[in-house]
């Protein structure tokens, strides 16, 4: 299963770059609240928290918009079935699901986007 990592002992300054890319490489904007990578506080440091590929938010999903890419284990939304109710952003434990109004729901899809923006070099994308 491929997905999205903070490596062991890295240490994250809250820059935000990892948001700003994700957000606009699929809104256009710098939203904190439209990106799918998430910064929190972690003692007196901060993390990144993102998605976990858990599938829980298919699980919840009664519109079957969401699967699984059986090849790299990515749970995947399909736009044109996505009603953007919010159950599955509800459901995400990590809270890293993104619904803006009028749109359908988005999730990482370990595009390794903000991988590649953080100047800490404290992501990675790997297979599990």
């Amino acid at each position: 299963m491929k997905k999205l990592a903070v490596k062991k002992g890295a240490e994250c300054m809250a820059c935000l770059q990892c948001v700003s890319a994700c957000s606009e490489a699929f809104y256009k904007e710098f939203d904190e609240a439209l990106s799918c990578i998430r910064i929190v506080a972690k003692g007196t440091g901060a993390k990144p928290q993102t998605c976990i590929q858990c599938g829980k938010c298919m699980r919840t999903c009664e519109h079957e918009a969401i699967t699984q890419n059986p090849k790299t284990g990515v749970y995947m939304i399909n736009k044109k079935k996505c009603v953007g109710c919010g159950k599955c952003v509800e459901a995400c434990p990590m809270q890293v699901m993104v619904l803006k109004p009028e749109n359908p729901a988005s999730k990482c899809i370990a595009c390794g986007i903000c991988v590649k923006a953080c100047p800490m070099e404290i992501l990675e994308i790997v297979e599990k």
